[in-house]
C-alpha cells in the first residue's frame, strides 16, 4: 500500500488539481484543455472524486468517476509522474472500479504515458478512440492559396447552414458518422466556448455549393472538411494555414488541433509545420 492520505475531492482541491495536470502534461503532453476548471470539474468533481497527497501534502493521485446520460460510469484518473511506478494508478483503478458498480467499464484519459496503455489492458480495457494532439508555434506559416474559383464566407446565421452542409458532406464517408441534424449541430458549434464565428470560414463555388470548411475555438483549429470532389487541390491546406495566419493575428502564441490516429490529414499536418504533443484516449472493458 502507498503512502499516501487519501481523501474525497472537494471544490478546495481545484488549484492543486490544476497543478497535478500541468505535471502530467508537462511530462507526457496530451489535451492542454485538460488542466482547464471546466475540465477538471467535469472529471474529477462532477461525480464522485477521491485525492492522495503525501507527507508533504501535495496532491500526487487522483480520480473521478461520473456517469453519462444513460448511467453508464466512466472513470478518470492522474498521478504525478514523481510518484509512478509506487502503485498509486493500481489503487486510483480498484477505486474506480468500487464506485462504478464493481467493474471498470470506460476511462478517459487526456495525457498518456507509454506506461498507460500496458496498464489499461492489464486491466482489461481496449482501446475503442485515439486522437493525436498536435501544437504550431506559428513562428512559420505557410501561404497556400485557394482555388480562384471558391470564395470564402465567415460563420453567421446566414451561413450556418452550408458549414453544416459541408461538414456533412465531408464526414459523411466516416464509420460511425453520426450526422447530427441542422440545428444540433449549429447549436453545438455556437456556443462552444470561445468559437470564433469572424475567423471560421465555409467556402463555396461559383453555384454557391460548399466545398469545404473549417471552425475555430479560442486557439483551436477545431474542425476542419473538404468535400469529396474537392480533395486533392490543397483546399484543406489553404483552409488551416489561413486559420493559423487568423489564429497568430488574434493573439495566440500557439495553435492546437486534435486528429485521429487513424486520420491521413495527420501527414498534411506534420508537413504544414504541426508537431506532435501527446495523445489523448478512451478504452473500454472487453466484454
Amino acid at each position: 500500500m502507498s503512502q499516501v492520505a487519501w481523501a474525497p475531492l472537494s471544490e478546495d482541491d481545484l488549484p492543486a488539481l490544476r497543478e497535478l495536470a500541468l505535471a502530467c502534461l508537462h511530462a507526457d503532453g496530451g489535451l492542454p484543455l485538460l488542466a482547464d476548471e471546466p475540465m477538471l470539474r467535469r472529471y474529477f468533481l462532477a461525480g464522485v472524486g477521491i485525492g492522495g497527497r503525501d507527507e508533504t501534502g501535495d496532491l500526487v493521485a487522483a480520480a473521478g468517476v461520473t456517469r453519462d446520460r444513460t448511467g453508464r460510469p466512466g472513470a478518470a484518473g492522474l498521478v504525478r509522474p514523481s510518484a509512478r511506478r509506487s502503485g498509486l494508478g493500481a489503487e486510483l483503478a480498484a477505486w474506480c472500479a468500487e464506485h462504478s458498480g464493481g467493474r471498470l467499464l470506460r476511462v478517459s484519459v487526456e495525457t498518456t504515458s507509454p506506461e498507460t496503455e500496458p496498464f489499461l489492458h492489464r486491466l482489461g480495457l481496449v482501446r475503442t478512440f485515439a486522437e493525436h494532439v498536435m501544437r504550431h508555434d506559428l513562428l512559420d506559416v505557410p501561404r497556400i492559396r485557394r482555388p480562384v474559383v471558391l470564395r470564402s464566407l465567415p460563420w453567421d446565421d446566414e451561413t450556418a447552414p452550408l458549414f453544416h452542409r459541408a461538414y456533412r458532406e465531408s464526414f459523411a464517408e466516416r464509420p460511425g458518422f453520426p450526422d447530427t441534424p441542422l440545428e444540433e449541430w449549429v447549436h453545438d458549434v455556437a456556443d462552444e466556448p470561445g468559437f470564433r464565428p469572424e475567423r471560421s470560414r465555409v467556402v463555396v463555388d461559383g453555384d454557391g455549393a460548399p466545398a469545404g470548411f473549417v471552425t475555430l475555438t479560442d486557439c483551436w483549429v477545431d474542425q476542419v472538411g473538404v468535400v469529396p470532389a474537392w480533395r486533392g487541390r490543397a483546399l484543406g491546406a489553404h483552409l488551416v494555414a489561413r486559420s493559423l495566419r487568423a489564429l497568430r493575428k488574434a493573439g495566440c502564441e500557439a495553435a492546437w488541433l486534435a486528429v485521429n490516429v487513424d486520420n491521413p490529414a495527420h501527414g498534411l499536418y506534420l508537413r504544414l509545420g504541426f508537431a506532435d504533443a501527446g495523445l489523448r484516449a478512451r478504452y473500454e472493458q472487453v466484454v
